[in-house]
């Protein structure tokens, strides 16, 4: 995910809960909040120590930072998007992680209805071409 693209600061963070609207499935949290000033999406992503180890929660943000950066050109501009993953995102694979992330995010009106990938749908194939 490129740095304009990122959500880091702790006061982005807060504004984003307390202005933002929440919308949610079994795996992830979603946090919509609209900016005043024009630029980019930026994606925050949260994984508690309650859902594994650190390596897990490491492969859960490292997956969703991938699906998210193939998507970031079809998300709102001038909005902050959180994302917190539950337990259940752990068991889950690539695929699996996509397609709760890309239904949560169309519930959020973050993505539109008919949206569909047009890239390739995990980063292996990309090598393998």
């Amino acid at each position: 995910m490129q740095k304009e693209h990122r959500l880091k600061r702790r006061n982005d963070f807060r504004r984003a809960f307390r202005t933002g609207t929440s919308t949610a499935n079994r795996q992830f949290v979603v946090y919509r909040s609209a900016r005043k000033e024009t630029g980019p999406v930026r994606i925050g992503i949260s994984v508690s120590r309650k859902v594994g180890n650190a390596v897990v929660r490491n492969r859960i943000k490292r997956l969703a930072k991938e699906i998210t950066r193939q998507w970031t050109d079809h998300l709102p501009k001038s909005t902050d998007i959180i994302l917190i993953a539950r337990k259940p995102a752990a068991r889950m694979d690539y695929h699996q992680m996509k397609s709760s992330l890309r239904h949560v995010m169309k519930r959020a009106k973050l993505l539109p209805k008919n949206f569909s990938d047009s890239k390739p749908d995990s980063p292996r194939e990309v090598n393998s071409r």
